[in-house]
């Protein structure tokens, strides 16, 4: 039935494995912070997803209901998250460029993120439910 197809269902999914990624990646930021020469790195995704909806444009899209038939229209792809790493900073004298209070921030931020995630996706489930239940 694709009730959990859809475009947001599909960003919010997106969203969360871009904050599991980014727990990772900052997890392994912290994890160096004294390591000499090591670079710190972070997820992009939240980016990618505010410039595709700046360049949408409303069209007509056509409902496939059989696997042969030809899609056409507005088909989102929703971005990947995608990891950069910082070479060109330095924030001590062994080249390592980590600041941890930083890093912490921007851990806690990604949680209330991820969180919230939950959150519209739990709320959104709610209201299928209610109306499949009929209550």
């Amino acid at each position: 039935m694709g009730l959990l197809n859809n475009v947001s269902f599909q960003r919010m999914q997106g969203g969360m494995e871009a904050a599991n990624k980014r727990q990772s990646v900052l997890s392994n930021n912290v994890a160096n912070v004294d390591t000499p020469n090591f670079k710190r790195s972070d997820v992009s995704f939240e980016s990618f997803l505010q410039q595709q909806d700046k360049g949408l444009k409303p069209q007509l899209s056509a409902k496939v209901s059989d696997s042969r038939h030809f899609a056409f229209g507005n088909q989102l792809v929703v971005p990947a998250s995608v990891v950069t790493t910082d070479e060109v900073s330095s924030m001590n004298n062994n080249d390592n460029n980590v600041d941890i209070d930083r890093e912490m921030a921007l851990s806690a931020e990604n949680q209330l993120r991820y969180n919230s995630y939950i959150q519209q996706i739990n709320s959104q489930i709610s209201m299928m439910r209610t109306v499949v239940e009929g209550r």
